[in-house]
């Protein structure tokens, strides 16, 4: 199965991500990490993607060929992330028919009411359960 992992900024969220899903999924997952930077691309690659790309053609090209996209919610917001997540970026994304298992981190002033405040390694717990459910079938 192909994830994408989409980041930005520092790479921090992605790059636990991608440790836990390496770590969960040795074998099963060829995981592409996606980064608005090249800094943020590396820190995942470093936590264990396959492969990497930076930038909105990187984003955009990718969004349609992976199966699964994994990212916080800030991922469906133009102009997220500082600015770095750009409008195609989002609407790629948002317009991809890969699965979308997202963190709700109100970074990008996105309120999702009904989902608990949970600590970032609990909410990234609960995407390595809902990938193993989406696996699962």
């Amino acid at each position: 199965m192909r994830v994408a992992v989409v980041d930005g900024q520092g790479g921090g969220i992605g790059k636990h991500i991608v440790d836990k899903l390496r770590r969960a999924f040795p074998e099963k997952l060829s995981i592409v990490a996606l980064g608005t930077n090249s800094v943020a691309t590396s820190q995942m690659l470093k936590a264990g993607a396959n492969e990497g790309a930076t930038g909105e053609n990187a984003i955009c090209y990718n969004a349609d060929r992976a199966e699964v996209i994994i990212g916080s919610i800030a991922i469906l917001a133009a102009n997220s992330m500082l600015g770095e997540l750009t409008p195609k970026m989002a609407q790629a994304i948002g317009q991809s028919d890969a699965m979308k298992i997202l963190l709700p981190i109100n970074r990008a002033k996105i309120e999702v009411v009904g989902v608990s405040d949970e600590p970032l390694p609990h909410q990234i717990d609960a995407v390595i359960n809902k990938l193993k459910e989406v696996l699962k079938g």
